[in-house]
């Protein structure tokens, strides 16, 4: 850490926009790793497709077919490539990847907001008001960022939910954003662009200044060697050539960025796959507009009134988690990357009267594959109707349990709160042995 009295003033030196809200602020809270857990893991990267607002396991992973209408929905189920298990006939891709996938049908929580829920299913802890506690990235942001390079080794894209940043484990962890550009096309990573009439040379004369201010002020003050500071880490995200290629999906052929879709979802896909293969260690792709209290089939098929072809969530998300999975595998990735593919909720196990379904945390789905999880295994089941778990509920707790092992990460070790108490990792869950 710098010395606390150092003046203020020599950041006056640095324009470097708003790199320091995105994970690159100093702190010295660090997340111990257990060496057993550490063997026992494959993963060196995950990747979070999240669908914020809470998918329907009925209209996704969980159809239910000899059922009543009302339960079952307005669509149809296909069957996979798991002998004897379906999803929706929205999920061709995916249905024609199943063999590659774990889908946990048991998953089950006691909350049913959005805010508290996302909380529990990001972090494995029911909210408390006493403290907010850390994100899985953010977890593993704090565990690999010593040895990283000049990415950030947390990215978010297009936006950052509720849950998903750092809490009190420290700004550090937080998440760098990429935003969606202007009308939703595309993805920027703005925060990696020069100040106005600032270029490289000009911002390393100002590191060059910095430097011997603080050489002097050691000097003067007989203070410590020099440690890493987070003007370093901006230093090296803005001077990096190779980091600002890594944001742009330009460098991808066309026919490649048509594979994963047009939509900011398959391109935020698309860019995961670009950083997992630098190495990056973390990073969360946000489909918002799931919240279907009403008319779900213009939400989840259509996508806009009148449409010859489903452009809604559901093709949308088959099309980019598809093109996610295939291009991983094919390119020797998908063994050390794991790929979760989950919300903060299911929905109710019957149509409401405005064609919709509203909130229903008792059971829903979570898709899991890569990163050493089993293939082709259906891991717990809900009820006749989607109501509750019939077999082996799973708690978000033994999720994010099972997750940090899976990702070298120790849930019984523990970080150090601001006010200077231990938190252990995950203190209320415990693993799922079939994912392990």
């Amino acid at each position: 850490m710098m010395p606390s009295s150092l003046p203020t003033r020599r950041r006056d030196f640095l324009r470097i926009g708003s790199l320091l809200p995105f994970g690159l602020m100093a702190t010295e809270q660090r997340v111990s790793v257990g060496s057993e857990h550490a063997k026992r893991s494959t993963a060196k990267s995950c990747i979070l497709l999240w669908l914020d607002g809470g998918p329907s396991h009925l209209e996704m992973w969980d159809p239910k077919l000899d059922v009543p209408e009302e339960v079952r929905g307005p669509f149809r189920s296909i069957s996979t490539r798991i002998p004897g298990t379906h999803f929706s006939e929205e999920l061709k891709r995916c249905a024609d990847l199943a063999d590659r996938m774990t889908i946990v049908r048991s998953m089950t929580s006691p909350l049913g907001e959005h805010g508290l829920a996302n909380q529990y299913m990001l972090t494995g802890y029911t909210p408390s008001p006493s403290l907010e506690y850390p994100s899985l990235g953010a977890l593993t942001s704090q565990q690999r960022r010593d040895n990283f390079g000049a990415l950030p080794c947390y990215v978010a894209t297009p936006e950052i939910r509720t849950g998903m940043g750092a809490g009190a484990l420290g700004v550090d962890a937080e998440p760098f954003l990429v935003r969606a550009g202007m009308a939703g096309k595309g993805l920027a990573a703005r925060d990696l662009d020069f100040y106005p009439g600032l270029d490289a040379q000009r911002l390393q004369r100002r590191r060059e200044m910095l430097l011997r201010i603080e050489d002097q002020f050691r000097t003067q003050h007989g203070s410590e060697a020099r440690l890493e500071t987070p003007f370093d880490a901006a230093f090296r995200l803005l001077a990096s050539e190779a980091t600002r290629r890594a944001f742009d999906l330009n460098e991808e052929p066309e026919s490649v960025r048509a594979r994963y879709g047009t939509r900011v979802f398959g391109q935020g896909c698309l860019l995961a796959r670009r950083l997992v293969e630098r190495e990056v260690p973390f990073v969360t792709v946000v489909q918002t507009g799931w919240d279907t209290h009403e008319n779900l089939v213009l939400q989840l098929r259509d996508g806009f009134a009148g449409a010859k072809e489903g452009v809604g969530l559901i093709p949308t998300f088959d099309q980019g988690a598809s093109a996610l999975i295939t291009d991983l595998e094919q390119r020797g990735l998908l063994d050390e990357t794991l790929v979760i593919a989950m919300g903060e909720f299911g929905r109710t196990p019957k149509l409401n009267p405005r064609g919709g379904r509203d909130h229903w945390p008792r059971v829903f789905s979570v898709m899991m594959c890569g990163g050493g999880i089993p293939r082709g295994m259906v891991l717990g089941a809900s009820d006749r109707v989607g109501e509750s778990p019939q077999l082996e509920p799973v708690t978000p707790a033994d999720l994010i349990h099972t997750l940090c092992i899976r990702l070298g990460i120790d849930p019984r070790s523990s970080w150090t709160s601001p006010d200077g108490r231990p938190i252990q990792i995950n203190s209320h869950g415990n693993p799922i042995h079939a994912l392990l």
